[in-house]
């Protein structure tokens, strides 16, 4: 039996399940004295860390937990639950942490990373450990802004160490205890074999070590996207548009079911999997609303990370309760969601902090990245070309294009859309991706309406003024058709993952055939 300690994070569900799946059953804390009485337990962590120890606090399991480790007994923190070991952090000053290591958790300062550390990178292990029997130097995968920084008294804790910009500390044992920065649920086989090792090992305590590189490197993702919606018989499919159409013949493509789609991308080796639902379901109470129901199956199987998109709103049911966006998002968190992306309030948020050039924390970015971190919240951008023939035609932010407009223009903006690209607002999109890092998206998924469903490649020069604009990761997306136009996107631009979506659901190409392209190219991929 395995105690889990789940205080209301994020996506607690794959952890859980990721348990589970090795053939152990799962025990959840709900008083101090769970903790006390476990015999293994994992403290998994999404979100900020003054909400985590706030919450800690609250219901009494402070104490508990410093008992249980002072013990020396079973532990295994994740993420915020290896910074919440350290005695406080910059995300939140005067807070304290539990103090059971000397050190603080500090920001990437670092003015050429992304921010967040988003992705797959490698790990250097500095001593014996039994988490890491039969570890063959497998990507691991992260998703943090913060990291922790261990006093010298202390440094016998470094159990390895990854490189971003600068060498952190990546997971930190003593004994029985350990904690890791990365995430051994989201990290297919090789994760599940991490954390197989921690609940089969009686003693943790091991001489070997893996010989690792000497450096790491964060690698560049391939994104499979599945846009899901129901088709005229009511059944939930994934389709896919050319240029947001998805009718052919007048029915709804229909290339797959999700759940089973997704699990395939991930056995193929996709290192993220994106669900768009592009159904309005806001007439539905939430607990029914059927993408819990498509994220809950997806990740009894799948352990790398999900993203949901769309319907991420207020809205009212048809049974009048209101909601808010934050308990839709939560809700979806609590389903097995490890980033909800949002996209047409998006727009809206920035068209009223540029009306008022101010900060409400009330939009749902604002929101859901006070509670859950600015590293789960993804803005989708839908943007389309308009051609102008000078840069003063419009008091939009333009670039000089390549590729010339109807009339011969040289000159384009990028005019940002809702309602599936439906409607375009007065709002571009240098604008919207400034505005939404400052109200605390920490991604773009950065689709192109002109681009979408061709095949003909991705707009590059969309993307590389985008990435120069902002400092948090970027997904380019819309107008994957060969492993080639993945090498352009990473050759040719900063974005740090490219998504593909009817060439795989397709099976034109396969995920491995794109990574094996570009390791061949020189592109480091998992």
């Amino acid at each position: 039996m395995i105690t889990l300690l789940d205080y209301g994070a994020g996506n607690v569900r794959s952890v859980r399940n990721a348990i589970k799946k090795l053939g152990y059953d799962v025990k959840d804390v709900s008083s101090p004295q769970d903790i006390v009485n476990a015999d293994k337990l994992v403290f998994p962590g999404v979100g900020s860390f003054g909400s985590a120890m706030q919450k800690l606090d609250q219901d009494g399991y402070v104490e508990a937990l410093k008992r249980y480790i002072g013990e020396g007994r079973h532990f295994l923190g994740i993420c915020l639950g290896l910074q919440c070991l350290f005695e406080g952090s910059e995300e939140s000053p005067g807070i304290p942490g539990l103090g059971i290591i000397m050190g603080y958790v500090r920001k990437f300062d670092d003015s050429s990373l992304s921010v967040p550390h988003i992705g797959w990178n490698g790990v250097k292990q500095r001593k014996g450990s039994k988490l890491f029997h039969g570890y063959g130097g497998e990507k691991v995968y992260f998703v943090h802004s913060f990291h922790p920084v261990v006093d010298k008294k202390d440094r016998d804790w470094v159990l390895t160490t990854t490189d971003y910009g600068e060498e952190f500390v990546s997971s930190i044992q003593k004994g029985n205890v350990l904690a890791s920065q990365f995430h051994p649920e989201k990290s297919g086989e090789a994760g599940l074999r991490l954390l197989k090792n921690f609940i089969e090992s009686d003693n943790m305590v091991s001489d070997d070590i893996y010989r690792s590189a000497e450096t790491t490197r964060l690698v560049k993702r391939i994104v499979a996207c599945l846009d899901v919606r129901t088709n005229d018989d009511g059944d939930l499919v994934v389709t896919k548009g050319h240029q947001y159409d998805v009718r052919e013949n007048d029915q709804v493509r229909n290339l797959g079911q999700p759940v089973e789609l997704a699990k395939r991308y991930f056995q193929e080796g996709a290192d993220e999997i994106c669900f768009l639902n592009i159904t309005s379901f806001r007439e539905f109470p939430l607990q029914d609303i059927p993408m819990l129901d498509v994220l809950r199956l997806t990740s009894e199987n799948v352990f790398v990370p999900l993203t949901i998109g769309g319907g991420i709103r207020d809205y009212a049911d048809s049974e009048g309760r209101a909601w808010t966006s934050l308990e839709v998002a939560s809700e979806y968190f609590r389903s097995g969601a490890d980033k909800i992306s949002i996209g047409s309030d998006a727009v809206y948020s920035t068209e009223k902090l540029l009306k008022t050039g101010e900060k409400t924390g009330e939009s749902p970015m604002e929101q859901i990245s006070a509670r859950y971190g600015k590293q789960a919240v993804v803005v989708s951008v839908d943007p389309r070309r308009v051609y102008v023939k000078s840069p003063s035609d419009t008091p939009h932010h333009t670039i000089k294009t390549e590729i010339p407009g109807p009339n011969g223009e040289g000159y384009c903006w990028y005019q940002c859309t809702v309602k599936g690209g439906r409607e375009g607002r007065d709002v571009d999109a240098f604008q919207l991706v400034k505005a939404c890092e400052e109200l605390g998206a920490g991604e773009v998924l950065l689709n192109c309406m002109d681009r979408d469903g061709t095949r003909s490649g991705y707009d590059l020069e969309l993307i590389r003024d985008i990435t120069d604009a902002v400092k948090i990761p970027v997904i380019a997306s819309s107008g994957a058709g060969c492993p080639e136009h993945f090498y352009d996107v990473f050759s040719h631009t900063d974005a740090e993952a490219a998504l593909g979506a009817g060439i795989f659901h397709r099976s034109e190409v396969p995920i491995e055939a794109v990574k094996e392209h570009l390791r061949k190219m020189g592109i480091g991929v998992r």
